[in-house]
């Protein structure tokens, strides 16, 4: 039988039975402004509002949001209820929350996990071409972190959401396209 997962140290051989259904369907991120954080990921990157949820009594919203394409329009439903099971039922949105007021207090930010302390580091997003990709967030004043040609790892990049959260922007067949071609990494 061939082997297709990694094996190693503290990784358990197989799943536990119980587990087969079990899916990661969203990963949040708090922001400070919707309408910057919406126009960033909407526009810039392409995915499409799946939900909304508001709580005024707790005052905050949730915006979930992913690459949903156009072809799958027919498949969300209309009815709240039935988008709302539909919605966590997905693979892999992002939840961003936004706690009200945020938005009108000038001095507040949230930590991107990416200095002291170290925690969170970023998501990744993969694109067909990094280099197309990357020209296009230049031109769309999308600000930078790495560029793909900076530093030692080549043909990836990683980019600032409106509250300064890593984007990792690789194209999937890149290290099977370096190795082949004997181009470094």
């Amino acid at each position: 039988m061939a082997q297709h997962f990694d094996t190693g140290p503290g990784l358990c051989d197989a799943p536990d039975a119980v587990t087969t259904d079990y899916r990661l369907t969203q990963t949040m991120l708090r922001i400070k402004d919707p309408a910057l954080s919406l126009d960033f990921y909407t526009r810039v990157l392409g995915m499409r509002l799946v939900r909304r949820l508001d709580f005024p009594e707790m005052k905050f919203s949730l915006y979930f949001i992913g690459f949903i394409p156009a072809s799958e329009d027919h498949a969300v439903p209309s009815d709240d209820l039935a988008r709302t099971t539909y919605t966590f039922n997905r693979d892999n949105l992002l939840e961003l929350t936004h706690n009200w007021g945020t938005e009108d207090d000038a001095d507040f930010s949230y930590h991107d996990g990416n200095q002291d302390p170290r925690g969170f580091g970023h998501i990744g997003i993969t694109v067909p071409d990094v280099y197309a990709a990357s020209e296009r967030f230049e031109q769309l004043g999308v600000p930078f972190v790495k560029r793909p040609d900076d530093g030692k790892m080549k043909g990836l990049a990683f980019i600032k959401d409106p509250d300064g959260y890593w984007i990792e922007v690789i194209q999937a067949d890149m290290v099977e396209r370096q190795a082949r071609t004997g181009d470094a990494a």
